[in-house]
């Protein structure tokens, strides 16, 4: 194979054969990348935590592996990063909180970063988050703003913002996010990388999150082969989750190469109630297109439910509110401000909204489900604009008050738990990225990420 210039360029599955062909090793793998963190970081703001001497002790026990010929997992010596909300053993977990102490002691690994250890990965440090994950940018009072690659005026999304910069600024060829209403797929979108959610409780959490049913952690990578794999890795089951699904009987792998030409696409590009910007929504279209000419059924339909935004807010502020309740003394004093406000909302919340609301979510899964029978996948515009200036909870100018009110496409499938998928649509006049978002049923994981890969190899 050949390999490109910087091995910070290459995706995980090419740093994997390469490892296996004797002609990259993953401590050049390693180096490459943490010099490319040291050049670049200082403008994204994508890494909070960056451990240089352990990520080069782990890749130098990966080298003895693959020079033993035994490597220990797929993807054993690729480097990646970690978002800050995952319990990661000798590294503190701040969530970009300035309540919570970093002295730990930090002793236990999520399932998410267990798995990640047990398959040899290097690990390079933790990505920047909002406060507790609560909004659709990533800035904090601790860590403060997090920069688009594509421009660093511009916002990287969130709030796994620091981990779509890292992967997209080239300082980590993949890594894990969460995604509570979009937390994976908005900024997938505006740094242009891959970024899947899959069904809720097919990657294992510890600890329960106070989101509940929203909460999703999933891969943010640069190509759909990478999104599979580690999938395959991720989905391994975790005796702490007591809402994980039953582990897979087949390979996300194997599955991701499936033919998929003849499927039908239910193509909606506003779900009934969005408004989009002109240019994303010409590039989506004419990316819908490409997609029918290369073999899919396309079907222009909405998914016939109504904008379940006050259900989904009043959800969210619950789960922030039952969080921030167990921080320490003077939290409220010290959060970002939007937080407050969620947060004092969410102490209103009587356990009969609360049912009420997550009945408004079990009737949006239904129609899905009813919508799923005559449409194999749904796809959708990811974000309904392209990413504004950095430092701003909603577009200025705009008469947004919150997140949720320019995320119109994303939300409502955590309502749902469906697995849903952003890649790369095209990029604007101005060289921003835009996303194309495709759902499918609960649990058909596997499908969405065969009509990921097929749409990638059209649209790339």
């Amino acid at each position: 194979m050949n390999i490109p210039t910087e091995p910070a360029a290459m995706t995980a599955v090419e740093l994997a054969s390469a490892y296996a062909a004797g002609i990259l090793s993953p401590v050049e793998a390693t180096e490459t990348i943490l010099e490319a963190i040291a050049a670049r970081d200082g403008d994204l703001n994508a890494y909070c935590l960056v451990d240089s001497d352990r990520a080069l002790v782990q890749a130098k026990d990966s080298e003895a592996r693959w020079h033993s010929g035994h490597a220990r997992g797929l993807l054993d010596g690729v480097p990646i990063s970690i978002k800050d909300i995952f319990l990661t053993e000798g590294w503190p977990t701040r969530r970009g909180s300035t309540s919570i102490d970093p002295a730990g002691p930090w002793l236990v690994d999520s399932p998410v970063a267990a798995r990640l250890r047990e398959d040899g990965m290097v690990f390079l440090g933790k990505t920047t988050t909002p406060e507790i994950a609560w909004k659709a940018v990533t800035d904090s009072p601790l860590t403060g703003i997090t920069r688009n690659p594509a421009d660093p005026a511009t916002t990287a999304g969130g709030s796994s913002g620091g981990s779509a910069a890292a992967v997209a600024g080239g300082m980590g060829p993949v890594s894990v996010g969460t995604d509570g209403g979009g937390s994976i797929r908005i900024p997938a979108a505006f740094c242009g990388i891959v970024g899947f959610k899959p069904t809720h409780g097919r990657i294992p959490l510890y600890p329960a999150s106070p989101f509940g049913p929203l909460a999703h952690a999933g891969p943010m990578t640069r190509t759909v082969e990478d999104t599979a794999l580690l999938m395959d890795i991720l989905s391994l089951p975790d005796p702490r989750d007591p809402t994980a699904l039953a582990p897979t009987v087949t390979t996300f792998r194997s599955q991701m190469q499936r033919d998929v030409r003849g499927l039908t696409v239910g193509y909606s590009p506003t779900l009934g109630y969005a408004t989009v910007d002109a240019e994303v929504a010409a590039i989506v279209d004419a990316a819908v297109r490409l997609l029918e000419e290369a073999g899919l059924r396309v079907i222009a339909a909405d998914p016939g439910f109504g904008d379940p935004r006050e259900a989904f807010e009043l959800l969210w502020a619950a789960g922030a509110a039952t969080m921030l309740s167990r921080f320490p003394d003077g939290t409220r004093d010290r959060v970002d401000p939007g937080l407050r406000t969620v947060w004092e909302h969410g102490e209103t919340v009587s356990a009969v909204e609360y049912l009420d609301a997550r009945n408004v979510a079990a009737e949006v899964g239904i129609t899905m489900g009813a919508f799923h029978t005559a449409h194999d996948v749904l796809i959708t515009p990811t974000m309904p604009i392209t990413a504004f200036e950095a430092g701003h909870d909603v577009p200025p100018g705009s008469d947004m008050h919150g997140w949720p009110e320019w995320t119109p496409f994303t939300y409502p499938f955590n309502l749902t738990q469906q697995p849903a998928v952003s890649i790369p649509a095209g990029t604007t006049r101005a060289g921003m990225p835009v996303g194309l978002q495709i759902i499918g049923p609960r649990h058909s994981d596997d499908l969405v990420l065969a009509v990921a890969r097929y749409a990638e190899g059209v649209l790339v």
